[in-house]
């Protein structure tokens, strides 16, 4: 740490105790993935596309869906496999699954902890077609040295060093309305990578909830939807409402 830099413990990767319990958590929650993966949510419902985190996969963001899918959204999955980190392909796969998602509205994106790092990408890269990106425990901002406990394991399954990724990372904010939901009890990304700083997001709202919490509690997924109910209505200037859901519809969730 350079002399006279005052630390701030927001910027330190949470401990490697704190990463155990993340998985331990997170295993008895396996078997809500099951399901059929295509999309969740009334037909009619504004479009919205899911990508998972570092090592995850659709089915590990299924009740994410499900919890969008029942706030009326049309929630698609990203259908790319595992996760195992940034790719030359990355955007450009991601791309195509946005212009299948499409249609004459705007996409809200819903990014997860390296999810949401692509989900700003690929915004910037595609405003035109982007309603708005919402990260989850994403570690958009700071040195991605330091800001993650998995780096080693990034770096092994990636084969690229963290912060040297296969196209540029920049962390200005991208050009559409942007969410970055952040949370203390983080075990596996700091808080201030995941919470940004002013010019690198619109808004940052703290959920009391887990790294893993934010695709499976009960309680954050339902504070995840408020919330984006919420931001969208203030970015748009309309009252908040739910994503689209007609009483009655069938949300296939």
């Amino acid at each position: 740490m350079p002399v006279g830099h005052d630390f701030d413990p927001d910027d330190r990767a949470p401990s490697t105790r704190l990463r155990l319990q993340e998985m331990l958590w997170h295993l008895p929650r396996f078997l809500a993935g099951l399901g059929p993966l295509g999309p969740r949510g009334p037909e009619g419902g504004p479009p919205a596309l899911v990508v998972p985190g570092f090592l995850a996969t659709d089915r590990t963001t299924m009740d994410l869906r499900r919890a969008l899918a029942r706030e009326g959204w049309r929630v698609y999955p990203w259908e790319m496999g595992w996760n195992t980190g940034a790719k030359e392909d990355t955007l450009v796969r991601l791309k195509h699954r946005l212009d299948a998602v499409h249609d004459h509205r705007k996409v809200l994106l819903v990014g997860w902890s390296l999810g949401g790092l692509f989900a700003r990408e690929l915004a910037r890269a595609h405003p035109e077609m982007v309603r708005a990106v919402v990260t989850l425990g994403s570690p958009f901002s700071g040195d991605l040295k330091s800001n993650t406990n998995v780096r080693a394991v990034y770096e092994w399954v990636a084969g690229h060093p963290v912060d040297q990724p296969p196209f540029p990372r920049i962390t200005d904010k991208p050009p559409v309305p942007t969410l970055a939901l952040w949370s203390k009890r983080d075990g596996i990304v700091s808080v201030r990578s995941a919470r940004g700083l002013d010019g690198e997001r619109d808004k940052a709202v703290e959920i009391d909830t887990t790294h893993m919490g934010f695709v499976v509690s009960r309680a954050a997924l339902s504070r995840i939807g408020r919330e984006i109910r919420l931001f969208l209505s203030e970015q748009e200037g309309a009252p908040p409402q739910l994503g689209g859901h007609a009483p009655g519809q069938d949300e296939a969730a």
